[in-house]
């Protein structure tokens, strides 16, 4: 919604014999995390549970300004995105087919690309900074991609009143995707299309703003419903949580 990250609340629930050592690696890796944005672990609450659940709650500073929600697109405007693509869900297909390099072998510059696809999955890296970077740009609607871009955007456009319309040929395959995308003889698009795990941001801005590098424009808000890719079939592609 365009805040300044400033802190988070974590609610656990753990069974009584979960090891110390792994509760206190939990919690160095939201410490590392909240201070790559200069936040903090400032509370929450711990319960018993038979299973580990893990609730986090993030809070941010708007800044005076207004919250950049999903209904605010209008035709004429344009999509753009910010952040990677495509990458966690190559290093999930990659792990899902069991490949691996051989162990204490020297890598290919092939099989290290495969392993950013692997580490990307594994820990994602959302582009916080770009957040507060569209609100201050006069972004008109915004949201994470979690659940696939596809997905996602099909919020913004219900939520607005409006069609999304793609270009294929805007959005840049990375070179850990093209690479998994040919070890799994995959078509990497849909990857980056139904692929939601790598937390990137979608947005839409108006068509005169002149957005910076870390924006790339992929698509056009034009009247209707739903989201088209020009000139592909697209089906079904995302998490559905309720499907």
């Amino acid at each position: 919604m365009g805040a300044v990250p400033t802190s988070i609340v974590v609610g656990l629930g753990m069974p009584p014999d979960l090891p110390v050592e792994w509760l206190d690696a939990l919690a160095d890796g939201f410490r590392e995390e909240c201070a790559v944005v200069g936040a903090s672990v400032v509370g929450g609450d711990i319960a018993r549970s038979e299973l580990v659940v893990i609730g986090v709650t993030a809070l941010g500073d708007l800044g005076g300004r207004r919250p950049v929600t999903r209904s605010g697109a209008r035709p004429g405007q344009v999509v753009a995105v910010a952040g990677r693509l495509g990458y966690a869900a190559a290093g999930l297909a990659l792990l899902e087919s069991g490949w691996a390099a051989s162990e204490g072998m020297p890598l290919s510059r092939p099989q290290e690309a495969l392993w950013e696809a692997v580490a990307a999955h594994r820990r994602p890296c959302p582009p916080y900074a770009a957040g507060p970077e569209a609100a201050e740009l006069g972004a008109a609607a915004m949201l994470d991609v979690s659940d696939g871009l596809l997905q996602d955007l099909g919020h913004i456009a219900a939520a607005s009143g409006v069609r999304v319309e793609l270009d294929p040929a805007a959005f840049v395959v990375g070179e850990p995707v093209a690479a998994a995308a040919k070890e799994l003889g995959a078509d990497p698009l849909d990857w980056i299309l139904g692929g939601g795990e790598d937390h990137a941001l979608a947005a839409v801005f108006p068509a005169e703003v002149a957005l910076p590098l870390s924006w790339r424009i992929v698509g056009d808000v034009v009247a209707g419903q739903g989201v088209v890719v020009r000139g592909r079939e697209t089906g079904h592609a995302g998490w559905d949580h309720f499907a």
